[in-house]
């Protein structure tokens, strides 16, 4: 379990940015992480990360302080699927997703069997198969960022941020990615953060939500707990409607801005 115990944020002598942080994030649970842009989430990435210093408090992962890791060792436990795909021209599929064994690797970076059935693995977990032996830069957003996936996935972290995985892509792929992110928390056990603004595909596939707004994290539970009109309208400053259908469960409306 990765746990945050009154985490304050900031960067260089600027005021903090996050105050007062405290969560966790339970083995096989998605979390997603909400709020208005400026809230700090990418604050908080840096920090699970160790890209940013804490100003006050702890992030653990099983009791054992991240602050007290090196950058491998922090490494075999967080990995990150970043916001927009960032790959590296003139590699093919497979070599992209080994890059995700360097935490792992020893001085001389030769993969081992293991490493290599590890990759095999992320491959084909995330479907990844026939593209294998494809340049990266030949494939379409929705396949590169499935890419991106496996590479994390072969890190074999417990613990997955994504920083919004869906923003670049249309809904066919925002659903598919979700789905197949929902079903690797489940069968691997790992613990996913992600970052979302489209409110309608955390209530479908967030186990719980946290919403940040203004530095702190104002409400976390269930979506039902959590996606409420009132504290909607409030955090986003727009009036929100929640309706809650039989067949598709929760659904978010935005309203007219002020």
């Amino acid at each position: 379990m990765l746990e945050l115990d009154h985490v304050t944020l900031g960067y260089g002598t600027h005021p903090d940015i996050l105050h007062d942080l405290s969560m966790e994030i339970r083995e096989s649970e998605m979390l997603a992480l909400i709020g208005k842009n400026g809230a700090g989430k990418t604050t908080l990435i840096r920090g699970l990360t160790g890209l940013l210093p804490l100003r006050n408090g702890r992030i653990t992962y099983n009791g054992d302080d991240l602050s007290l890791m090196n950058v491998r060792e922090r490494a075999r436990l967080i990995s990150v699927v970043p916001q927009a795909a960032s790959l590296p021209a003139g590699y093919t599929v497979f070599e992209t997703v080994s890059h995700g064994r360097t935490p792992y690797l020893n001085w001389y970076g030769k993969l081992s069997a293991d490493d290599q059935k590890i990759i095999e693995r992320a491959v084909q977990v995330t479907g990844l198969e026939k593209l294998s032996e494809k340049e990266v830069s030949t494939l379409s957003g929705g396949e590169q960022q499935r890419v991106v996936l496996a590479r994390a996935l072969a890190q074999n972290a417990p613990v997955m941020i994504l920083d919004e995985p869906t923003s670049s892509l249309d809904i066919h792929f925002q659903v598919t990615l979700l789905e197949l992110e929902q079903g690797i928390c489940r069968t691997e056990g790992i613990a996913a953060i992600f970052i979302i603004h489209d409110l309608n595909l955390a209530a479908r596939f967030a186990d719980r939500i946290a919403i940040l707004d203004k530095g702190r994290i104002t409400a976390i539970g269930s979506p039902s707990e959590v996606l409420r009109e009132d504290l909607l309208s409030e955090v986003y400053e727009i009036p929100v409607r929640v309706l809650h259908d039989p067949t598709e469960g929760i659904i978010v409306i935005p309203g007219k801005g002020k």
